[in-house]
C-alpha cells in the first residue's frame, strides 16, 4: 500500500485546513486517485497498521443484505457504523429514523433495492404497458393539473444487474451501481460517501476491473476499510461470473486527514510497509469459470467467514476516534 502512504504524504505537504459539519478540522486536497493490480500486486491491505479484515468483510456482507439496522452489521462483526445509528445528534432527531440501531435506506439498500418510481400520463398505454412489462406496478393513480396520472414503482437490484450484464453483454460501458439517491438523502444516518462503482470487463483476457468514485475520504480510518471493500467486492463479481480480478481504481473527490488522527498517520509513515497478502474466497462459493454456471443468488448467501487473508504480516494496530 505504497499508494496509499504517498497519498497520505502528498496531503500532509500539499494539503489546506479545512472546517466541516463534525467540528474536527481536516487537512485536504481536491481530487486523488490510486489505481491496484490485483493480479500482480496482491490484495491492497494496509501493512503499517493491522487492518480490521473481519470488520470489512462484515461490513460488504451487510450491503449485500441491503441491511439498514447497525444491528446487523454488528451480527457480521462490524461496529463501525454503530456511532453513525445511535450517536449523530442530527440522525437521531431525524423523523425518518425509526428507533434505536436504524440507519436509515443506506449503501445496501440503494444497491440491492433501489426504490424506482414512474409517473405516466394514463392514456399514454404503451409506455404504462412497457413499465409493466419491466416489473413495474401500479401503486397508485392521481389526478395532476387536470390529466389522470398512474404512478408505478418497482425496486432495482443494481448489483445484480451489473452481474447479468458482465455475463450477457460484457462490451457494455454502462455496467455500473449508484449509491446517491438524491430522494433519500434526508432520510439516511450518512449519505453514501463511496458512491460509484463501474465494472469493466475484458472478454479477451477475461479480466474484471473495478472504478470506485468516493466523493469524501478520511485517509486515516476509511481509506483503507474501503480501498479494501472494494477489491474484496471487485473478487466476488469476478468469481460469480467467470473473470479474473485485475484493476481496482479508486478517486476521490475530497481527500482528508482529520486533525486527530495526524499522530496515526505519521506513525504510519515511520513505519516500513511489508508485503502485501493474498485473499482466498471460501471453495464453497462457486467459480463461473469452473462450473459454466451463472448463479447470483449467491450474493445472498455470502458469510463474512467466506474471506480470509493469507500471509497478512503488518505491524501493531493503530487507532483513533472516528469523526461523526
Amino acid at each position: 500500500m505504497k499508494q496509499y502512504l504517498d497519498l497520505v504524504r502528498t496531503v500532509l505537504e500539499t494539503g489546506s485546513w479545512q472546517e466541516n459539519r463534525t467540528g474536527i478540522r481536516t487537512i485536504s486536497i481536491p481530487g486523488a486517485m490510486m489505481r491496484f493490480d490485483l493480479e500482480r500486486d496482491g490484495f491492497p491491505a494496509v501493512t503499517t497498521k493491522r487492518l480490521a479484515f473481519k470488520s470489512i468483510a462484515g461490513e460488504l456482507v451487510a450491503f449485500l443484505r441491503a441491511s439498514r439496522s447497525a444491528a446487523d452489521f454488528r451480527a457480521l462483526g462490524c461496529k463501525v457504523w454503530d456511532q453513525n445509528a445511535n450517536e449523530n445528534i442530527d440522525w437521531l432527531n431525524n423523523p425518518y429514523r425509526l428507533g434505536h440501531d436504524d440507519l436509515g435506506p443506506v449503501y445496501g439498500v440503494q444497491w440491492r433495492q433501489w426504490p424506482a418510481y414512474k409517473l405516466l400520463d394514463a392514456s399514454r398505454e404503451r409506455e404504462v404497458e412497457d413499465a409493466l412489462s419491466k416489473g413495474f406496478r401500479v401503486v397508485s393513480t392521481l389526478e395532476d393539473q387536470g390529466t389522470q396520472k398512474v404512478l408505478l414503482y418497482k425496486a432495482i437490484d443494481q448489483l445484480r444487474d451489473c452481474l447479468s450484464t458482465i455475463v450477457s453483454n460484457p462490451g457494455s460501458r454502462r455496467i455500473l451501481f449508484h449509491g446517491w439517491n438524491c430522494a433519500d438523502l434526508d432520510a439516511v444516518a450518512l449519505p453514501a460517501c463511496h458512491l460509484l462503482y463501474q465494472f469493466i470487463p475484458r472478454v479477451e483476457t477475461r479480466e474484471l476491473s473495478l472504478c470506485l468514485y468516493i466523493r469524501s475520504n478520511d485517509l486515516g480510518l476509511g481509506a483503507p476499510f474501503n480501498v479494501a471493500e472494494g477489491a474484496l467486492l471487485l473478487h466476488l463479481a469476478a468469481r460469480l461470473t467467470g473473470y479474473r480480478p485485475r484493476w481496482f481504481t479508486y478517486f476521490i473527490g475530497d481527500a482528508h486527514i482529520y486533525e486527530n488522527h495526524l499522530d496515526m498517520l505519521n506513525e504510519q509513515l515511520r513505519r516500513e510497509p511489508m508485503p502485501p497478502p493474498s485473499l482466498r474466497i471460501s471453495s464453497r462459493i462457486p467459480d463461473m469459470k469452473e462450473t459454466g454456471r451463472f448463479e447470483p443468488h449467491w450474493l445472498e448467501l455470502i458469510e463474512p467467514d467466506d474471506f480470509a487473508l493469507v500471509d497478512y504480516q503488518h505491524h501493531p494496530a493503530l487507532t483513533a476516534a472516528m469523526a461523526v
